[in-house]
Order: C-alpha cells, then structure tokens, then sequence
C-alpha cells in the first residue's frame, strides 16, 4: 500500500512543472537573460528592470527590484535567491542580494 502511494507520489511530482530560477545579476544583464532567468518575468518586466536601472542607477538590494513597476512582492520572493546584485562593470564575482556587502572604506 505504502509502496503504490509513493510510486503514485512520485508519478505526480514527474508531472508538475518544475522552474528553478537561474541566478543572474540584474545590474549587468540584458532582458533577455533576465526573462529568461527568472520566474514570472517575461520580457516586458525584464525590459522595465533594465529601463529603471539605466534611469536609477545599480540596484543596492533585491528589495530595490521591487520598485519597477509590475514586479510585485510575490514575484521578487519568489526569485530572491536568483536575484543577484553587485556594481555595474565589477569584477564579475557576484554574490547573492541576500547578503549584505561590507562597507567601502577609504585608503
């Protein structure tokens, strides 16, 4: 009996679509790397993140996302951990939004 259930579990789990968001750095790519990397951001929302960051400015944190007009609080949590922030033109080396970037100081 337990053993039908969790071949009729795991038949169904085959079933659902599955999307895992692929990180991307939304202060460097374009929208169409951002559409495609992301959940529930099609080309439109992709286009009016590259459009807000050319007219803002870098993105300082994931929850800055959340301005861009359609990307509501559902959408930017759904994608976090995808989301990836570090400063135009930088060395490439992103980290996740989630973490906090330590304080520049002056030499």
């Amino acid at each position: 009996m337990l053993r039908k259930f969790a071949i009729g579990l795991l038949g169904l789990l085959l079933l659902l679509p599955l999307h895992a968001a692929t990180p991307v750095n939304v202060n460097t790519a374009d929208a169409a790397t951002i559409a495609k990397a992301l959940d529930g951001i099609g080309p439109a929302k992709a286009a009016a993140i590259v459009a807000w960051r050319q007219e803002h400015g870098p993105f300082k944190s994931v929850d800055e996302v959340g301005q861009v007009k359609g990307v509501g609080a559902s959408t930017l949590e759904r994608n976090r951990a995808a989301i990836l922030i570090t400063e135009e033109g930088g060395n490439g080396g992103a980290a996740p939004a989630t973490t906090k970037k330590p304080a520049k100081t002056e030499t």
